[in-house]
């Protein structure tokens, strides 16, 4: 037998009956660390050490009968980056935290038609990290890097992600429907794109480089600021 100490932050994984962080389990001499992590529920996306006797070990190591092992969580914020650079992709169920690390500036790529396959081809493929509530993606071997995101509510996602990741911000440089880059228009080049009241009204535009969507600061901006001040705060 092995015995799996967790880090109180990675209990929430662990079934009901074995949330006080202590886990025994079997170990077939063949099993890596990684497998039996894994095999009570904690993805090792979320795992930032595996600690024996002292010592770190990494996913692949094969523990013997009567080993401890502490499992520690990520350390935040955790770097991807050396400059601390971070590029996201989320899955289809996080289409309201997209738009709002868009809104703050953050390199979110979303489409709600991908599946679980293409999720990961495209993380792979740009060097992007994952973000899912799916414990399952988390597990996929071919994934190169990905993260379980903490809350039921688009507010505590955010939070949760910019706690982790702590990604640079640069609010309003972003379009929230593609992801693409904003630059400065002048109005007569949106003019045709615009409702009447929001022609007369607003003079200042940006518009996206990508899919070329105007925008401008109207009625809805204080609530978007509030989004925007609590992130920076």
């Amino acid at each position: 037998m092995v015995w799996l100490l967790f880090a109180d932050e990675l209990r929430m994984f662990l079934a009901r009956g074995r949330r006080d962080g202590r886990v025994r389990v079997a170990q077939d001499g063949t099993s890596s660390l990684g497998h039996l992590v894994e095999s009570v529920g904690v993805p090792l996306t979320e795992v930032g050490a595996l600690v024996v006797g002292g010592r770190p070990e990494p996913p692949s190591y094969r523990p013997g009968t009567g080993d401890t092992v502490d499992v520690l969580a990520v350390r935040r914020p955790q770097r991807v980056d050396a400059h601390g650079a971070v590029a996201f992709v989320l899955d289809v169920h996080l289409g309201t935290l997209a738009r709002r690390l868009r809104l703050l500036g953050v390199d979110a790529a979303y489409r709600n038609d991908r599946d679980d396959d293409e999720l990961i081809e495209q993380a792979n493929a740009e060097h992007r990290v994952l973000l899912t509530r799916d414990r399952g993606l988390l597990r996929r071997r071919t994934l190169w890097s990905g993260a379980y995101v903490r809350g039921s509510r688009p507010d505590e996602q955010l939070a949760d992600v910019l706690d982790r990741f702590a990604p640079p911000l640069s609010p309003w440089t972003r379009c929230v429907a593609c992801n693409g880059l904003l630059a400065p228009v002048a109005k007569e080049e949106v003019e045709h794109l615009l409702r009447p009241g929001t022609r007369r009204t607003y003079d200042t535009f940006v518009r996206c480089r990508s899919c070329g969507r105007p925008y401008w600061r109207g009625a809805h901006g204080r609530h978007l600021e509030t989004i925007v001040d609590r992130a920076r705060g």
